[in-house]
């Protein structure tokens, strides 16, 4: 694989994200590190709550979401965290995916909370990972009081700079080691959807 693809999935719908804007930075790190990048903002899609029994070319963007997740090498999954878990916008997306989008596909985490606790968020994240024999890497990256952790900076992704070195730095390592895993796993190989007559 000469050429990882990246791909961050924001499980927030709010125009002001702190998730949006963490998966930012991983994707820049991705970047930097090589790698071809992609973020799909579910706000911007239009995917029905998952209907088995309907298939996806069917129910409004998801076969689309499911070719650019099938395609790519490693993705990052990033929530807010709702109740002690992760949103129904993630867990809505996720459910449309299977074996076919995350089988040999590296996976990061994230998430990001109001308050102080992202534990059980990001141990739901992975387990259901898992379950769709997805690659989870063990670095995970969990944000408290995401409210304060960012200032006003033009130039900077959203317009917000961490005000945390050590907390961008984690932010940036997630999407480092994606790279990393992805270009090891050489996922290219074995387990990803074969490119359309369109490419």
């Amino acid at each position: 694989m000469s050429t990882p693809t990246i791909v961050a999935v924001v499980g927030s719908l709010r125009d002001e994200s702190y998730t949006r804007t963490a998966l930012k930075y991983a994707l820049a790190t991705a970047e930097r590190a090589g790698a071809e990048t992609e973020l799909l903002d579910l706000r911007e899609y239009e995917l029905p709550v998952f209907d088995p029994d309907v298939d996806a070319a069917e129910q409004g963007d998801a076969e689309q979401l499911l070719d650019v997740v099938g395609r790519a090498d490693g993705v990052i999954l990033g929530s807010p965290v709702y109740h002690g878990s992760y949103s129904g916008a993630i867990r809505n997306f996720h459910d449309y995916c299977s074996f076919d989008e995350y089988e040999d596909t590296v996976v990061g985490l994230l998430a990001t909370a109001g308050g102080g606790s992202f534990a059980s968020t990001l141990d739901h994240l992975r387990i259901t990972v898992r379950g769709v024999h997805g690659r989870v890497i063990p670095h995970q990256v969990g944000i408290r009081n995401a409210s304060d952790r960012f200032e006003a900076a033009p130039d900077a992704p959203d317009g917000r700079a961490f005000v945390d070195d050590d907390l961008r730095d984690r932010v940036e390592r997630l999407g480092r080691e994606l790279v990393e895993e992805a270009s090891r796993l050489d996922a290219g190989s074995v387990g990803r959807r074969p490119a359309s007559a369109d490419d």
